[in-house]
């Protein structure tokens, strides 16, 4: 395996004598690795060790180079890498950039054929990154991604697919409707319910947190949507790969465990963020319209959020700080 460490940049130096004795530096281009592991890290430090190790074991028989793009965690999960694993090319931000701006870092330290987008609370089975490899040799020029099994630490499945959000979707996603009718067609489709995540298919948006990309694929279609921060950028990732008609498939063959939100359930602005880039995503493909419904939506979030706080307070008077609170958080969401 080609480990990506200090050592190994894109090309090594190599010094000889001239006949007339003058030195003369030869770039020698180290060959191009199969794989990139890249692997975006915020506050995970227990578990991103874990992953690597097992990204080691993974990776056996592959050329393969492993990046790790740290956003400004103070866990201690920089220095734990540093001493570890020194195989590893590790990229320090300074602030954390979200999700979307981390990627597209690790995106631009990747030299890989192929590249593997793992989140540090996964864990890669022995044999899983060779599976995924040789499906995406399989499917040729035509695959845009793949997306291995997803299983939490007790051995069941997550069922991590979902297809495409509509402006339907957002009538019925965390509204009266969908609390009302949580099996309706609409639910249905858009958390693929009508398959238990059995059998390898080409799916709409395989999830994003172990999604291996041919490099000539992200260099068609670019790399994530900043303004999506941290939600719905690989939503918009895998939609623009549609358009550019590619396939994106999911591998049941292929196995990874994933301890599902170690890293983003540790964000204090997750609710708020989410309802942010939500908004952003439909602007962007729905246009006005997109915007206002999603907008929309929030409004009755927030209004629903203030009386289920008065519900667990028990008074009006006890609510009124978070009453402040969430209607200066809905305020600055719906002005931009």
């Amino acid at each position: 395996m080609i480990a990506c460490g200090a050592n190994s940049a894109s090309y090594n130096a190599k010094s000889r004598k001239s006949t007339s004795d003058v030195e003369v530096t030869e770039l020698i281009a180290v060959a191009r690795p199969t794989l990139s592991v890249a692997i975006l890290s915020w506050n995970t430090e227990a578990l991103l060790a874990e992953c690597l190790e097992s990204v080691w074991v993974a990776c056996e028989g592959i050329s393969s180079e492993t990046v790790v793009v740290d956003n400004a965690s103070s866990d201690g999960s920089v220095a734990m890498v540093e001493s570890r694993f020194p195989w590893v090319k590790l990229v320090k931000n300074r602030t954390n950039d979200g999700y979307a701006i981390g990627v597209n870092h690790l995106l631009s330290h990747c030299r890989g054929e192929y590249i593997l987008l793992l989140g540090s609370d996964t864990r890669p089975e022995r044999n899983s990154l060779k599976t995924l490899l040789e499906f995406a040799r399989s499917k040729g020029e035509a695959l845009g991604a793949v997306a291995p099994r997803l299983v939490n630490p007790d051995g069941t499945i997550q069922r991590a697919c979902m297809r495409w959000p509509t402006m339907k979707t957002l009538l019925w996603w965390d509204t009266p409707l969908g609390t009302r009718w949580p099996k309706s067609s609409e639910l249905v489709r858009y958390q693929y319910l009508d398959w238990d995540h059995h059998g390898t298919r080409e799916v709409d948006q395989p999830p994003g947190t172990c999604l291996l990309v041919p490099a000539v694929v992200v260099a068609r279609i670019g790399s994530m949507d900043p303004s999506l921060w941290l939600f719905f950028n690989d939503v918009d990732w895998c939609l623009r790969m549609k358009q550019a008609g590619f396939s994106r498939w999911y591998c049941e063959e292929a196995e990874v465990l994933h301890h599902q939100g170690a890293s983003t359930k540790k964000y204090a602005d997750f609710g708020p963020e989410w309802h942010r880039n939500r908004i952003a995503y439909y602007r962007k493909h729905f246009g006005r319209t997109g915007k206002f419904l999603a907008k929309l939506v929030l409004l009755f979030v927030a209004i629903r959020q203030v009386f289920r706080v008065r519900r667990d307070i028990g008074s009006w008077k006890a609510t009124r700080p978070h009453v402040r609170q969430i209607t200066k958080t809905a305020v600055q969401i719906l002005r931009r």
